[in-house]
């Protein structure tokens, strides 16, 4: 793999998929967006993004990772990520639309495999086509990377479960139709000793007993983020996603792959940011030459390119060896804690060369500072994956 801020790909298929999301992304998008008003500042709707969810399934975007059973084209997970990385490199707004991140495909995960007849055609085949949206309530305010702490309770009913409890951070919550609500099982976990049991459901947000309320505000400014509030909400059994006490299976089976996949899109960012770096280093005068002129930017762009290459070259690698069939716990350890760690200095860089640009809000470069940092804590922290990473060396020998 070779360093590029506009990467090509061997693969003839990976190329051509690339090339026509490159263009729908700065072309029919750009022009979306921009007829509808539509910034980061913007708080979105749910109006605003069906629209691009419709127009990606029409382009074979929205779910494209999915086998072809389900509208798919079955991409292995390198082509996978040759996407994401250029939806997060696009600077589009609505870019998280396009793939199914915001509330579709790739937000309800690997759940179809768990899903029954009645929950396909009912909540995941209309997600899939855009019909719908879902949101993945896991996470509690004293449940973050310690999940199995979480309050929430399910206990059964006649003919079903009644769900009690408050989740936070459900990303996608304002736009969602329904969402997948883990919960530990009522009677269990509640005694030293007792190992507690969590089911997933399938929760309408209409239901009686739920109500969806904004969410905190993350550090990125975007409004996408919502409280599922449950007060002894009913939910059918037919409902029950896979089997009782599988709910953590469920939701924490796919943590290995799911870690690599959200490194692509951090870097695709990461790569937009340093290419609007050196733009601006290219343009920007002082004392009558070029900022890039002078050998302490030179330095500091040369470091921000050589730790993007280490950080894509490391991530590719290792979805290359996920494609062949091969474990990679390890690496993708390595992976959320480098691509992390590294595009937060990559960022931090970039708004010390954009200099009082690089503090004022409206700069891209501002944004994406604060939308890199949050990586470092989401989808599990720097200190998670170090954990994770010293006890798998401590098995090998």
């Amino acid at each position: 793999m070779t360093f590029s801020l506009h990467p090509t790909h061997d693969d003839p298929r990976t190329a051509e998929l690339v090339e026509r999301l490159r263009d729908y992304l700065d072309g029919e998008l750009a022009d979306y967006e921009r007829d509808r008003g539509i910034t980061r500042a913007t708080r979105l709707t749910r109006a605003d993004l069906e629209p691009v969810w419709r127009r990606s399934r029409e382009l074979g975007f929205y779910g494209i990772h999915l086998p072809e059973e389900y509208g798919g084209q079955a991409l292995t997970y390198t082509q996978l990520a040759a996407l994401k990385e250029e939806v997060g490199a696009s600077g589009r707004v609505l870019s998280h639309c396009v793939l199914g991140d915001m509330g579709g495909p790739l937000r309800a995960g690997d759940i179809l495999k768990h899903a029954t007849a009645y929950q396909l055609d009912t909540y995941l085949r209309p997600l899939i086509r855009g019909e719908r949206a879902c949101c993945f309530s896991l996470t509690e305010t004293d449940a973050g990377s310690d999940v199995r702490s979480m309050r929430t309770v399910a206990v059964r009913d006649t003919d079903g479960y009644r769900l009690t409890g408050h989740k936070v951070f459900s990303s996608a919550g304002p736009f969602a139709d329904f969402a997948i609500v883990v919960a530990r099982m009522a009677g269990t976990g509640e005694q030293e000793g007792d190992k507690p049991r969590f089911s997933a459901f399938l929760v309408d947000l209409d239901s009686p007993g739920c109500r969806v309320e904004d969410g905190a505000t993350p550090m990125s400014g975007e409004h996408i983020e919502s409280d599922v509030v449950l007060d002894d909400c009913y939910v059918p059994a037919a409902n029950l996603l896979g089997e009782e006490g599988a709910g953590m299976r469920i939701a924490l089976g796919r943590v290995t792959t799911n870690r690599l996949l959200h490194c692509p899109t951090v870097l695709g960012a990461t790569r937009r940011a340093l290419r609007l770096t050196l733009d601006r280093t290219r343009t920007r005068q002082v004392s009558g030459r070029p900022l890039l002129m002078l050998q302490a930017i030179q330095h500091k762009v040369a470091d921000m390119a050589t730790e993007l290459y280490a950080a894509r070259s490391m991530t590719y690698a290792a979805l290359t060896a996920l494609d062949q069939g091969r474990e990679v716990p390890a690496e993708a350890f390595m992976c959320k804690l480098f691509v992390g760690e590294a595009a937060f200095r990559i960022l931090d860089q970039a708004v010390q060369i954009h200099g009082k640009e690089g503090l004022t809000q409206g700069n891209e470069v501002e944004y994406l500072f604060r939308k890199i940092r949050m990586f470092r804590v989401l989808t599990g922290t720097s200190e998670i994956q170090r954990n994770g990473i010293a006890k798998l060396l401590a098995f090998q020998h």
